[in-house]
């Protein structure tokens, strides 16, 4: 994979119509050296690090800190694959002027290659500020798990008129911002597809149909790696939480049976 030319921005929007994007979630350079070797189009470094990895109910008490350090760790494990980081919490929200020093850091201490802001109609000046400077940025539309508290929870989005031309208009905020994707959680499938349909650049779906342009699932979610973790959404592509316990197991029983470690796995002289 080394060989391969680095995916960009410009070539994921030239995806769109053309080649159906494969978007993963991870924290950490080992699991993204295996997205990599996989083919993946697109890692995101997500602020659900803050659930996944630290064990908090929500993505709200992930810093900016927090995400420069995970997206080194992913950096650092992929050669060409497109990398895009989370702008957090209170990251991007106070003013454009501040969402693009932080943006800044992503890119310039992180390793990303783009950011991803969370909001349409109320985030299109940072985005816009962002896209100026030469930073490229995700959009993230529907769910957005920062505002879970005004949203009274991970509730699906645009079930009502009212809602679903809200989100319309928080798309068409973020493409005339400059954004060169958009990510759109947990909707009804019928306001995916007239979204994706009325955008020039790609849609990526989490909990929101195959009719938009690419699809997400954060790797721990596909690998089945938290047997409590069950949305409608989800499908697990593996059951490692049972795999990983019985070769722990496994490794404990061999240790207090004296069996690990044998001769084939010490050291002579």
């Amino acid at each position: 994979m080394s060989g391969k030319r680095l995916t960009t921005a410009k070539d994921i929007m030239a995806m769109k119509g053309r080649q159906k994007i494969v978007a993963v979630t991870c924290y950490d350079a080992t699991f993204a050296r295996l997205c990599e070797a996989a083919g993946v189009d697109l890692i995101l470094v997500g602020d659900s690090l803050g659930m996944v990895i630290q064990g908090h109910k929500d993505t709200l008490r992930v810093t900016l800190d927090h995400m420069v350090y995970h997206t080194q760790c992913v950096s650092r494990g992929i050669s060409c694959t497109h990398l895009v980081a989370d702008m957090p919490f209170l990251s991007f929200q106070v003013n454009p002027e501040e969402a693009l020093r932080n943006a800044g850091r992503l890119i310039q201490e992180g390793g990303a290659h783009a950011v991803k802001i969370e909001g349409g109609v109320r985030s299109a000046e940072a985005i816009r500020k962002i896209v100026d400077a030469g930073i490229p940025v995700m959009g993230h539309i529907g769910l957005t798990p920062q505002s879970v508290h005004q949203f009274g929870g991970y509730k699906v989005q645009g079930r009502d008129e009212e809602s679903r031309q809200s989100l319309l208009e928080d798309a068409r905020a973020v493409v005339e911002a400059g954004a060169y994707s958009l990510v759109l959680e947990s909707m009804p499938k019928s306001l995916a597809k007239e979204i994706t349909e009325s955008v020039p650049i790609p849609t990526i779906g989490i909990g929101a149909s195959v009719h938009c342009d690419g699809q997400i699932l954060v790797l721990y979610d596909l690998l089945g790696l938290d047997e409590r973790f069950n949305p409608r959404f989800l499908k697990k592509f593996d059951d490692l939480s049972e795999r990983v316990k019985k070769a722990i197991s496994s490794f404990r029983d061999e240790v207090r049976a004296g069996i690990f470690p044998d001769d084939e796995h010490s050291f002579e002289g």
